[in-house]
C-alpha cells in the first residue's frame, strides 16, 4: 500500500506547490489585482491539501527506506530537511504574509520583495521535489539511468 499511497501524495504535493507558483507567476503578469488578491488569499487555503500530502509523502517515504541510507534513498533524505525547512521558515510565512498585504490591498515595497522571496524558495523546492521524484522513478525502474562512457 505504501508503493501506492507514496506516489500519489508526492504528486499531489509536487502539483499543489507548482500550481501555487505558476498562478503567482500568471496573476502578476497578465492578472489584474483582484486577480492577485484571488491567488494569494487562495493560497493558504491550499495548505489544507498541501501539508497533509507532504506529510504523508514524507512518512511513507522514511518507511520505505527501511533505513537505508545509501544511493539514491540518501540523495533523496539529504534533500527532505532543506524542503521541510524552506516550507516551514520561508513559503508558509511568505504567504500568509503575501495574503494579509493581498486582502488590505497593500502592494507596497515590502509585497513584492516577499513575493520575490517567494517565488526563488518554491523554485527552489520545485526542484528539489523533482530530483526527488526522478530519484524514486530510477529507485522503481520506471526511469532507466542513463550511462555516458568518457
Amino acid at each position: 500500500m505504501k508503493k501506492l499511497i507514496h506516489p500519489i501524495a508526492g504528486a499531489i504535493a509536487l502539483l499543489t506547490i507548482a500550481t501555487f507558483w505558476l498562478s503567482t507567476a500568471l496573476s502578476e503578469v497578465v492578472g489584474s489585482k483582484e486577480a492577485i488578491v484571488a491567488v494569494k488569499t487562495a493560497i493558504p487555503w491550499g495548505f489544507l491539501l498541501l501539508v497533509p500530502a507532504l506529510a504523508v509523502t514524507g512518512g511513507t517515504g522514511f518507511s520505505l527506506a527501511g533505513g537505508r541510507k545509501v544511493g539514491l534513498v540518501a540523495a533523496k533524505l539529504k534533500r527532505m530537511p532543506f524542503i521541510a525547512a524552506n516550507g516551514l521558515l520561508v513559503l508558509i510565512p511568505c504567504a500568509l504574509f503575501l495574503a494579509s498585504k493581498a486582502k488590505a490591498a497593500d502592494f507596497d515595497t515590502a509585497f513584492y520583495g516577499v513575493q520575490a522571496l517567494e517565488l526563488a524558495a518554491g523554485a527552489a523546492n520545485l526542484i528539489l521535489l523533482c530530483l526527488n521524484m526522478r530519484d524514486g522513478f530510477r529507485m522503481t525502474g520506471r526511469l532507466k539511468v542513463r550511462r555516458t562512457s568518457a
